[in-house]
């Protein structure tokens, strides 16, 4: 397949980018800055430079073209504040669903968060963090041109990845290492029966592979 990342400097996106190459995929990952490309290609992958904040969704739809999935990986980051929340992690999720849309991509991947939710209450920075992917999540899932899948992980670590999981609609709160999101972001893309789900990542004591399985089609 061919796989296009959005936020392809991403923790996640990096881990995610040297798995998909080592199963023999072609990856390529969206970002700002041209220095970052030398640790893409490190990983396997593609650099496209590209700013979703700025870029049309013509512009996001010709580096789509010719995929066969599409992963938004991007985000703001964790210390930014109340504006780029909106334009980073509701704006260019929204227009890289639109322009995957426009280029004909089907199978869309999204890295959403635990207790995103549109009507989230409160008006500290994370709130608006938690309305802002819950406004994108709801976005994606009212596109019937994706077959979409999003997956909602709990506190991130940088843990050695385990690759034992709890996967479903609601796990509950938790944590999980960034390599069991990253391994289960390639067996999605690898189970089109996923598409329509929105479920939640903690870890657990069941392997990634037969995780994905049991979800599949549910």
């Amino acid at each position: 397949m061919r796989i296009v990342i959005a936020g392809g400097h991403g923790q996640i996106a990096l881990r995610l980018e040297r798995l998909l190459a080592a199963r023999g995929n072609e990856v390529a990952g969206i970002i700002r800055k041209a220095e970052q490309g030398d640790d893409l290609r490190t990983a396997g992958a593609e650099p496209v430079i590209l700013d979703l904040e700025s870029a049309s969704v013509d512009e996001v739809a010709k580096r789509l073209r010719g995929a066969d999935a599409a992963v938004f990986a991007a985000g703001a980051g964790p210390g930014s504040g109340v504006q780029r929340k909106d334009s980073v992690d509701k704006g260019a999720a929204v227009l890289f669903a639109d322009a995957a849309v426009r280029a004909g991509v089907r199978r869309f991947v999204v890295i959403s968060s635990m207790g995103a939710d549109p009507e989230h209450q409160g008006d500290e920075v994370f709130d608006v963090y938690l309305r802002a992917k819950g406004e994108a999540d709801a976005y994606v899932r009212g596109l019937d041109s994706l077959d979409w899948t999003i997956l909602r992980p709990g506190a991130l670590t940088d843990d050695a990845g385990t690759g034992l999981v709890r996967l479903e609609a609601r796990t509950g709160r938790g944590s999980v290492p960034r390599d069991d999101v990253a391994a289960v972001l390639a067996e999605l893309l690898e189970s089109p029966a996923t598409s329509g789900l929105t479920l939640e990542l903690v870890s657990g004591s069941t392997p990634v592979p037969v995780a994905v399985k049991a979800v599949a089609g549910n």
